[in-house]
């Protein structure tokens, strides 16, 4: 198994097996090609899937599970299937794992407990995820929760001084009517609800949620720059923080609850689901990323919403109406604009006007390397485990 750093790159290949630089470039190209294709699909099922599940969970006629064990299960789920993979890539040595954690985990402490911060939001997050979830249809809170990318950029240019194109911040009003709208239709009242809902605590949960979201994402960022750590550490150093933290949000919120009736209290299969759903879901998106660029990302989020939708009418009868299509239509517009990278219209005119090949690499040479996209911007690294969603939630 290849091993992932935090770069983005993968160990040497096993011998016996062919290497990326040995393929033909038409077998190269292709192999690419589906490498997108797969990640976007698994981009796409994991960013709906886990909203549907989670809903379908929260609605089912009977006992109702605690929301905090979940997101506890799930924290410890990531944290062994880390230590694990950390495992493999030691060659199952123990001696060695254990030397590579004390260094890592206890001597640089200062590099652990910088990851306390965006543990405990996210561990905020994922409580805030199920509130919203329990209380908005799917589809509302798919669409609304992209307001994640509007806090996010507004941290970014506060945190890290950078800079939004006029596109960029033309999308992000455009995302925020259509968010509105959206809301709007659902306080109108846009089809019946149970009576156990309540869409205010709702809207409440996820805008915390997209604050949240958008504040630890950033401060990840900007604490982790410059830090070397594969995916799967960084994942287990905020597992053993989330799992602390998530306990003593557990205590704290429904802890007389949970001592009564017990911490596995109201579990079925589908509640399993969502659990190795959250714990794994994320892992995997963490992986497949590397293989995305930003339009890719922008187009799995909108097929999400689409997704979304229409398993929200056939799952729980979900009334789309006017307003609702008008809504997520400007918001699925608005991350496919964002997601544009900066000056490619630009660089369109610039090929348009100068004509086709007006460069032609001369024969024998290799062509020049292509440069990478992402400028160091770890917002883009694989290890950051709120990706897409997270997509832990994403």
């Amino acid at each position: 198994m290849a091993a992932v750093g935090s770069g983005g790159s993968t160990a040497a290949a096993a011998p016996g097996a062919v290497s990326a630089g040995a393929l033909e470039p038409g077998t190269a190209s292709v192999a690419h090609r589906r490498l997108k294709y797969i990640s976007l699909a698994v981009l796409v099922v994991q960013n709906a899937s886990l909203i549907l599940s989670i809903r379908y969970a929260r609605t089912l006629p009977g006992d109702r599970f605690f929301a905090t064990t979940a997101v506890v299960m799930a924290e410890v789920l990531k944290g062994l299937t880390c230590l694990l993979l950390l495992f493999a890539q030691k060659r199952g040595n123990v001696k060695h794992l254990a030397l590579f954690l004390h260094e890592a985990v206890l001597v640089r402490y200062v590099d652990t407990l910088k990851l306390a911060v965006p543990s405990l939001i996210y561990t905020l997050q994922n409580n805030l995820q199920y509130v919203a979830i329990s209380n908005l249809p799917a589809a509302t809170f798919q669409v609304t929760y992209q307001l994640k990318i509007l806090t996010t950029a507004l941290f970014s240019v506060l945190m890290l001084n950078r800079s939004l194109s006029r596109l960029q911040w033309a999308s992000l009003l455009l995302l925020f009517t259509g968010v509105a709208i959206v809301q709007a239709q659902q306080a109108g009242g846009g089809g019946p609800r149970p009576l156990d809902q309540n869409p205010g605590a709702g809207l409440v949960a996820v805008v915390a949620s997209c604050l949240s979201s958008g504040f630890a994402g950033v401060y990840f960022e900007k604490i982790l720059k410059g830090s070397s750590g594969s995916v799967w550490l960084r994942n287990l150093q905020l597992g053993l923080f989330g799992t602390a933290l998530g306990l003593v949000g557990l205590w704290w919120a429904e802890g007389t609850a949970v001592a009564r009736r017990g911490f596995f209290f109201g579990y079925t299969p589908a509640v399993w689901g969502v659990v190795l759903n959250q714990a794994f879901g994320g892992l995997l998106v963490a992986v497949v990323v590397k293989y995305a660029d930003n339009i890719l990302k922008g187009f799995a989020t909108s097929l999400s919403i689409l997704l979304s939708t229409v398993a929200s009418i056939r799952l729980f009868g979900f009334h789309v109406d006017p307003l609702f299509a008008l809504g997520a239509g400007l918001v699925i517009g608005a991350v496919y604009l964002y997601s544009l990278p900066r000056g490619a219209a630009k660089a369109t005119a610039s090929a348009s006007a100068s004509g086709p090949c007006t460069h032609q690499q001369p024969p024998g040479q290799p062509p020049p390397p292509k440069l990478s996209s992402h400028h160091g911007d770890l917002s883009t690294e694989p290890f950051l485990p709120k990706l897409l969603t997270k997509v832990k939630g994403s």
